[in-house]
């Protein structure tokens, strides 16, 4: 392999490919498709890699098509699943897909029609059944599709018509896709191989065209978890459900042993240079405990997802949390992010004393215990250790106009925040 298919091994994007795939990348532009079922509302970081994928081709001059699974949807993907999926409703589909919507364009430059977005159900819903088995359905054969992982696993535990049938459409949508765009590509995850080669067959069988699939390998942390979960919670995209803050400290907790691979795969530094990934690696290893690498992983994949702003507030409330931080420097906006990750206590005005502030938000259970605590010197106001239990807070003390950040040991933090006038 040259080229592309060769840089994207090495990013680690390739698991399976169909034949002759790097000679039709080499020669010119073209159109490819991944497929992207809304059964939630937002994606997850699991969703990352084909959009990655999309993203690392595109800026190799090809053209991608997000296909919005609408139709698809419906059914449910047995792919990877053990039972079958609770049904969507038509109305939960659709809304799930105006909420992904915009989170594809964080990864895709659609201006131009240089990414296209494009929902299977605008031909899947009108299809007429009988026409559908007459045109499609008999290209297929029960002995093949039996053996196609995705169905084979599931036949002990069970699976429905309504799930056996989905190889037939996402077979469908490349069709449609060839037809419409001449979409001679499509890639996802290595679950979605038997899907996508069921596709190539019959577009080959009915327009004689040689189509490709390209797959990408299912990412498992190197302490064997699946990626894209941190304490058993699936990390989204969408702020609401996810927020910026817990999604950049993913980044930055990711293990030693996977920040490399990460970075091939999620960050769009080259290899090289003094900006590549070989670099920042080797400045990693010569002090793990710096993390720079990871940190450097979180910043830009928060600020592609997040934007830029949400990117700085996030760090700078790190910092409050992580480091030694100039109480005078904080970026505002990562008061607004503690407030959402710290016990926080609203107060009318900045008058009360530093051992009410302290119950107030928290970080003891009595006044007797805050004294306690002050006078052993485990308290801090400001990154500033308090011994005076008759400390009193005033205006002298607010961070950016309102805030107050107190500290009791090393790592217990709480805010103190005025409420807007």
């Amino acid at each position: 392999m040259t080229g592309l298919l060769a840089e994207l091994r090495w990013r680690g994007f390739v698991h399976d490919a169909t034949p002759g795939l790097d000679a039709h990348l080499a020669q010119g532009p073209v159109t490819v498709y991944c497929g992207f079922d809304p059964t939630a509302p937002s994606l997850q970081l699991g969703n990352l890699i084909p959009l990655m994928l999309l993203n690392q081709l595109q800026r190799a001059g090809h053209r991608p098509i997000v296909l919005m699974g609408g139709g698809t949807g419906l059914i449910g993907d047995p792919s990877g699943k053990r039972a079958e999926r609770p049904l969507l409703s038509k109305e939960d589909a659709a809304a799930n897909v105006e909420r992904q919507r915009g989170q594809m364009a964080r990864f895709l430059d659609f201006s131009g029609g240089r990414a296209l977005l494009r929902d299977n159900a605008d031909w899947l819903v009108p299809a007429r059944l009988v026409d559908f088995l007459r045109d499609t359905g008999k290209h297929f054969t029960i002995n093949v599709m039996l053996q196609k992982e995705s169905v084979k696993a599931r036949l002990d535990s069970g699976l429905s018509f309504t799930e056996f049938s989905y190889m037939l459409l996402q077979a469908f949508d490349y069709l449609q896709l060839f037809e419409r765009e001449h979409c001679t590509l499509q890639v996802g995850g290595s679950d979605q191989w038997g899907n996508i080669t069921a596709g190539v067959d019959l577009v080959r069988r009915i327009t004689g065209v040689e189509v490709h699939g390209l797959v990408a390998p299912l990412i498992t942390t190197a302490a064997g978890a699946k990626f894209g979960k941190s304490e058993q919670e699936a990390i989204y995209l969408d702020p609401e459900i996810t927020s910026p803050y817990r999604f950049h400290q993913f980044w930055v907790n990711t293990d030693d042993r996977d920040i490399e691979s990460y970075l091939k795969l999620f960050s769009l530094r080259p290899k090289d240079g003094p900006d590549g990934i070989d670099a920042l690696m080797q400045v990693h290893k010569k002090d793990p405990s710096q993390r720079e690498a990871q940190h450097t992983l979180a910043k830009e994949v928060t600020e592609r997802v997040h934007g830029k702003p949400a990117m700085e507030s996030v760090v700078a409330a790190s910092a409050i949390l992580f480091t030694n931080w100039d109480p005078q420097s904080v970026v505002p906006g990562a008061f607004d992010v503690l407030a959402r990750e710290i016990p926080t206590a609203p107060v009318n005005a900045i008058s009360l004393s530093l051992v009410n502030a302290l119950v107030a938000v928290k970080l003891v259970k009595s006044k007797s215990e805050a004294r306690r605590q002050i006078e052993q010197g485990g308290v801090y106001v400001n990154q500033q250790r308090e011994t005076d239990v008759n400390r009193e807070l005033g205006p002298a003390d607010l961070l950016a106009g309102r805030n107050v950040v107190l500290r009791k040991g090393k790592k217990d933090y709480g805010l103190l925040r005025v409420s807007p006038s």
